[in-house]
């Protein structure tokens, strides 16, 4: 099924296909459903909104026949009923047969989708919201063509769309990346074309890590560097400061993301924007 919401975004009723731990904190989904061959994106960041039912629901709960008033129907739905949603980035995209990937951090204590997605089994049906276009504007990585080097920083909420970035840029590129997760076996080998140097910050105390690491590190020199930040949102700002004011680079050139808020659930941190 896929219904028509604000083009170029669109419904997708799906199943998980498969599961697969990619570490402590990590688990990546296969989904897999027959409208996917309306599903197109070119981002390699491409954010996704998921509708994941609750325990004991064999389905989310959005109420979708009632066309452009879904979202304002959704919210008025008890809490116990109203399908969870969550905001994600896609990790990958194939064709024969249409599969996309998305992967979930493990919380603890859990929040309602870490649970989800450590009991997912094949056949779980969720909604996703997605791309039909590929271009749009939910796309955030867009490095200027005269880009000399490339800069990505993120946390664990960050890492499917910044290694997924990686493995996307052709041979040349000068990339120099951090990112950091909750544990050591979280660590990925990542394969990239790139001229790529990849630091991985592992939190042993639980403290964030990146921006001393950042503000600590040489870049090589570049007179047009593009930096992508994504992650929590305070460390986000605190990494952007830092390349603004720290290292003189164009505020144009460098986009940024909060993905979470520490102390916030999703639902907190919307009521806030």
């Amino acid at each position: 099924m896929t219904t028509a919401v604000a083009t170029p975004f669109r419904f997708f009723s799906l199943q998980v296909v498969r599961t697969r731990r990619l570490g402590p904190s990590l688990v990546r989904v296969t989904f897999g459903g027959s409208g996917l061959h309306a599903f197109h994106s070119d981002g390699r960041d491409q954010s996704l909104s998921l509708f994941l039912p609750h325990p004991g629901q064999p389905e989310p709960v959005v109420p979708l026949d009632l066309g452009d008033t879904w979202w304002q129907a959704w919210r008025e739905l008890p809490d116990g009923v109203r399908a969870v949603m969550r905001s994600y980035t896609l990790r990958s995209l194939r064709r024969s047969p249409d599969e996309v990937d998305i992967d979930f951090v493990l919380h603890a204590p859990a929040g309602p989708a870490s649970r989800w997605a450590s009991r997912a089994a094949p056949g779980d049906r969720v909604l996703l919201l997605g791309p039909a276009v590929a271009d749009n504007r939910a796309i955030r990585f867009r490095p200027p063509e005269d880009t000399g080097l490339v800069v990505l920083c993120g946390d664990e909420a960050a890492v499917p769309a910044a290694t997924a970035v990686l493995e996307s840029l052709p041979a040349g590129t000068r990339v120099r990346a951090w990112l950091e997760v909750p544990r050591a076996g979280d660590v990925q080998d990542v394969r990239t074309a790139a001229d790529a140097e990849i630091t991985w910050l592992v939190r042993h105390d639980g403290s964030p890590m990146a921006v001393d690491a950042v503000r600590a590190a040489r870049l090589p020199l570049a007179e047009r560097p593009y930096v992508w930040i994504a992650g929590e949102s305070g460390q986000v700002k605190a990494l952007r400061r830092h390349f603004v004011h720290e290292r003189g680079v164009d505020r144009r050139r460098v986009t940024f993301v909060g993905y979470w808020r520490q102390g916030l659930t999703e639902e907190q941190l919307r009521a806030t924007e």
